[in-house]
């Protein structure tokens, strides 16, 4: 079965940095797009930053343009997304998911993001 193993998250405070990854297995990873979507308590899932399959697009929602950076690394199934000048307002539970901005497939099981002093 597809499992998306997710590693990284923690506390950091505001102007901080921190990278999440994501390791594939079950799936021919280089086949897939990837995204990371993030929920806050009180809001809906939103969607964050996408990669197309051979790495060569990104996409950045407006919330975090200039800040995060998606990478991946298809001979090592893994997707990251570097988290830099971070803000309260990102904090958040952060999934890496199959797809690329919509109709996600597989899930992580999640990274709890929070930025706080």
């Amino acid at each position: 079965e597809v499992q998306l193993v997710q590693s990284g998250g923690g506390l950091v405070q505001p102007g901080g940095s921190l990278r999440l990854s994501c390791a594939a297995s079950g799936l021919p990873f280089g086949d897939y797009d990837m995204a990371w979507v993030r929920q806050a308590p009180g809001n809906g899932p939103e969607w964050v930053s996408g990669i197309n399959s051979g790495g060569d697009s990104t996409y950045y929602a407006d919330s975090v343009k200039g800040r995060f950076t998606i990478s991946r690394d298809n001979a090592k199934n893994m997707v990251s997304l570097q988290m830099n000048s971070l803000k309260p307002e990102d904090t958040a539970v952060y999934s890496c998911v199959t797809g690329l901005a919509a109709d996600f497939g597989s899930w992580g099981q999640g990274s709890q993001v929070i930025v706080s002093s």
